[in-house]
């Protein structure tokens, strides 16, 4: 044993002596232990304290300096902020300067606003997130495509909203042919087309990729214009409506032009309210029965209204094999500046003056809801009575305006349309 003890000595020796190059060996913490237990106690040692370099003060520094601040210098870590005071001399401080905490504070300040607003905060505008297709991602527009874009339309609604005539003559057109879809002949009008995918020609002429925006005007319709949209006729509803066509493309610059029709039809000796699109499931809601909208009227009757006419107008009459019946008939109040006396069907409404004549007549206000072509006309007549001139004033919600006078238009607001039951 003492051998091996001798030699184990020899070695250790050896190793310090041929590697002078080895590291100074790491210091381990002090192990206690006790031979009475078999446990171990571990103690460290505590750390040394750590010494706090101090700064150098300048000669300059010591006179704008309090003493208290000096003292502090040695008992904790200050950063210390060489500037250049009015004077241009270099001074030592410990706190930031001014001018360095308030950029500090409008860079915070604007980071919060650009996270909040998702704008330019420095130029104070408010960057609003896109709401057309993406422009660079191949991806993106394919998934926009896929998931936003328009579906597929019936190919004559599609020629219709295009403007190229009426439902039933686009239909004509695609039945004799002069309609092709991507270099096809197409004759069924029900084929599902997309203007913005598809090249559509119609004789020989292509269909623009864009369709028209909805357009939602009210027309004070005057005497003598007819509502058909026949090519043959001159005075017709939509021919008062040329200059607005006219000006469209610079009111509307890379749209292609509307084509306008009526909603429902005033015969050519009524006035009134009539409204004019070219948003057909529109003119489809608002025109069909079940839309519940009534129609009021304002006639001018010649000769003298007795009770008896009114009785006999508010029972109604059978019109092509219907009944028809208006929700209300009375007199209108005698005015002193006019001396026909007058008759109103269920709502109050007076601006009528341009329907008054010369010779005595009454006048009554109609309000109906079946919609039968002359019908208000058909009921006074069942009574005995002549109409002089009729006039529509309400449709629905929405009331012909004073102001509007014949032969103009205004363009319907997004609450005249709700008025008029257009929920969409």
């Amino acid at each position: 044993m003492a051998a091996i003890a001798a030699a184990a000595a020899a070695a250790f020796t050896t190793l310090r002596i041929s590697k002078p190059t080895v590291s100074p060996r790491r210091r381990f913490c002090t192990l206690i232990s006790s031979s009475l237990s078999s446990d171990f106690n571990i103690t460290f040692a505590p750390p040394k304290p750590k010494s706090v370099p101090k700064l150098p003060i300048s000669p300059v520094d010591d006179a704008d300096q309090p003493e208290s601040s000096i003292a502090e210098l040695g008992e904790q870590l200050i950063i210390p902020w060489i500037v250049r005071d009015e004077n241009g001399n270099l001074t030592l401080q410990t706190t930031p300067p001014e001018s360095y905490l308030r950029a500090m504070a409008e860079a915070k300040t604007m980071r919060k606003k650009k996270k909040v607003g998702g704008g330019d905060a420095k130029n104070g505008d408010k960057v609003k997130p896109s709401a057309g297709p993406p422009k660079y991602s191949k991806a993106a527009r394919r998934f926009y495509n896929e998931r936003f874009r328009d579906p597929p339309q019936r190919l004559a609604k599609v020629l219709a909203a295009s403007g190229v005539a009426s439902r039933r003559s686009s239909e004509e057109l695609i039945f004799q042919g002069k309609v092709t879809v991507n270099g096809s002949v197409c004759n069924t009008p029900q084929t599902r087309v997309d203007p913005g995918q598809d090249v559509i020609y119609v004789n020989g002429r292509r269909l623009a990729k864009k369709l028209p925006p909805k357009v939602y005007l009210a027309l004070n319709k005057p005497k003598g214009y007819i509502c058909s949209a026949g090519e043959k006729e001159t005075k017709t509803v939509i021919s008062l409506f040329d200059d607005y066509m006219t000006s469209w493309n610079k009111r509307n610059p890379g749209l292609p032009k509307p084509r306008l029709f009526t909603v429902g039809r005033l015969d050519v000796a009524t006035t009134g309210l009539i409204i004019v699109t070219n948003d057909g499931e529109f003119t489809q809601t608002i025109s069909h029965p079940s839309s519940n909208l009534s129609k009021e009227y304002i006639a001018t009757i010649d000769g003298v209204v007795s009770k008896k006419h009114l009785l006999t107008i508010s029972e109604g009459t059978v019109i092509d094999g219907i009944q028809c019946t208006p929700d209300v008939v009375e007199q209108l109040p005698q005015q002193p500046d006019i001396k026909r006396p007058r008759l109103r069907i269920v709502v109050l409404f007076h601006n009528s003056s341009s329907l008054f004549c010369n010779p005595p007549s009454f006048l009554i206000f109609c309000a109906v809801h079946e919609g039968r072509n002359h019908e208000v006309r058909e009921l006074v007549k069942n009574a005995g009575l002549q109409i002089h001139a009729l006039k529509r004033v309400r449709i629905g919600g929405f009331r012909l305006p004073s102001d509007l006078t014949l032969g103009k238009h205004m363009e319907l607001t997004a609450a005249n349309l709700r008025a008029l039951g257009w929920k969409s």
